[in-house]
């Protein structure tokens, strides 16, 4: 896992585009989006975050994560990016720095992969169609590898290497899940923390519908990681670290979890699905969201995943 150099390779086929036929509510996003993305409009850049924050900026800032998961799951299945046509929009559009395509030995992960990456491609394309114009430009991203990369600097974060070694989420199957890790237990967190903030339930319905799914996606990560875990335990200690750092970045308390099994009234359980103690998952602000991608527990507007910080008016990270 720690290693600098290892082979990938092996063509897997391309995703698959999911129908869609959502007309009417793209009107209405639309509509909503000419009124509160008017700012992102007029001067064809960033506007100044807003106090309260329109549906728009919302979803914007869920399209900015979107962006992430959809490069990371498609160059890891098939070594390429989203298409250009789906990277322009308002604020300043950015290249990404490429991951690459792994070469899967487990017929399971590759069907996740395969499934995942389809899906988090479909979110980027709806999200992007529902918000018409106002919708925000792929912000610059980094998926790469190397000592310098984000996905180092989170794994040394979590103490899983060490100074100027590289971490390669495209190194083997186990590697991709924690790569995958990172990001689909923030994503569900980001959603369900994003919720009170829409007013249209229309567009809260829509959310609501992209989170059980990235819940979806975060499970079956979670429970291969659990099944591999087994025996390689190294693995679920690696999720504990990843926890750990995630934790470390947030905020004060301690709400992230592991996969380690954990006990409760009625014996001692997996630890598929982190909730809290009544059985309801947490929630995360945006500026948490953002420490987190970020790879830093200051209030920044740039780092980690996203060297130039995303984009629209949700891009300052929390003070922690």
């Amino acid at each position: 896992m720690n290693e600098d150099k290892q082979d990938v390779g092996a063509a897997l086929e391309a995703v698959a585009e999911r129908r869609n036929d959502r007309r009417g509510f793209f009107r209405a996003i639309g509509a909503a989006a000419s009124l509160g993305g008017a700012a992102y409009l007029a001067a064809g850049a960033p506007a100044v975050a807003q106090a309260a924050p329109s549906d728009a900026d919302v979803l914007n800032f869920a399209l900015n994560l979107e962006y992430l998961e959809a490069q990371f799951y498609l160059y890891a299945l098939n070594g390429t990016g989203l298409p250009a046509t789906a990277l322009t929009g308002t604020g300043t559009q950015g290249a990404v720095r490429p991951g690459r395509q792994v070469t899967f030995t487990d017929p399971v992960v590759a069907a996740y992969a395969r499934e995942i990456a389809a899906d988090e491609l479909a979110h980027v394309l709806f999200l992007r169609s529902a918000l018409g114009n106002a919708a925000v430009a792929q912000p610059e991203i980094d998926v790469s590898v190397g000592p310098n990369s984000a996905f180092s600097a989170a794994a040394r974060a979590s103490g899983l290497i060490g100074p100027g070694q590289t971490f390669d989420p495209y190194a083997s199957d186990e590697n991709f899940l924690l790569g995958a890790y990172i990001f689909e237990d923030v994503g569900v967190t980001a959603y369900k923390g994003a919720s009170p903030l829409i007013t249209n339930k229309t567009f809260l319905e829509a959310a609501a519908g992209i989170l059980a799914v990235e819940a979806y996606h975060a499970a079956n990560v979670r429970t291969t990681l659990a099944r591999k875990g087994m025996t390689a335990p190294a693995l679920i200690d690696a999720t504990e670290a990843i926890s750990g750092a995630r934790d470390g970045v947030d905020g004060a308390d301690d709400r992230d979890q592991g996969i380690r099994p954990t006990s409760t009234p009625i014996g001692t359980a997996s630890n598929i699905v982190p909730t809290d103690a009544n059985g309801i998952a947490f929630s995360r602000t945006t500026g948490q969201v953002l420490n987190i991608v970020y790879l830093n527990r200051a209030a920044v507007t740039a780092g980690g995943f996203f060297p130039n910080g995303v984009n629209g008016p949700l891009r300052t990270s929390a003070a922690n």
